[in-house]
């Protein structure tokens, strides 16, 4: 069965075309027009196993705030909508990642219920063109719009970029691992409530 979703969504903000498969080969094609925001959906996807395409035009003459929480929006409800009723998935996944000095770890469960706990600190304002409190409001609207909880935190780490991309890449290893298909369960529902 495909586990495939293609959204699109326009606002007065923004205009966002998104294509997922959660079965891909990690394949990305990401065009937002901010270019840290596009290299850490480039490794979402990758450490995900993510095919992903993303095509998104915004304010940002404004700011970047708009295009990174509508990602978040559109990516979560695609997740969501791939995942269908979440028959025969893992459900939960876990992930410690470093990169160099950084480690951050990433816990999720597809419980139907979006939640984000996030303790993932930055020592600078601004990576690139992305404004590091976007790290958090991206990851806000993809659980929120994606209806499953994620707890992230950072446990080491100095470097914005180098905590930015294990934070990214934590929660995409933990995601693959939530949705593969669970072999011993048998095509169930893994929930005690027989519904996620």
């Amino acid at each position: 069965m495909s586990r495939t979703a293609s959204i699109t969504r326009t606002t007065s903000e923004t205009s966002i075309e998104l294509m997922l498969d959660l079965d891909g080969a990690g394949n990305t094609d990401i065009a937002t027009g901010i270019g840290f925001f596009d290299h850490m959906l480039t490794a979402l996807g990758r450490h995900a196993m993510l095919d992903l395409i993303v095509r998104a035009e915004g304010d940002l003459h404004i700011d970047a705030h708009h295009t990174v929480e509508d990602v978040g929006i559109v990516l979560g409800q695609a997740i969501r909508e791939a995942l269908g009723d979440k028959r025969g998935v893992t459900r939960f996944g876990f992930a410690a990642t470093p990169m160099d000095e950084a480690l951050c770890e990433a816990a999720i469960d597809l419980s139907g219920r979006g939640f984000l706990v996030f303790d993932v600190p930055f020592e600078r304002q601004t990576i690139g063109d992305m404004d590091t409190q976007l790290v958090q409001e991206f990851f806000q609207a993809l659980t929120a719009n994606g209806g499953f909880a994620l707890h992230l935190t950072r446990r080491a780490g100095h470097n914005a970029h180098h905590v930015a991309e294990a934070a990214f890449k934590a929660a995409a290893r933990a995601l693959r691992m939530a949705v593969e298909p669970d072999p011993r369960a048998a095509g169930a529902i893994p929930s005690t409530k027989g519904v996620l």
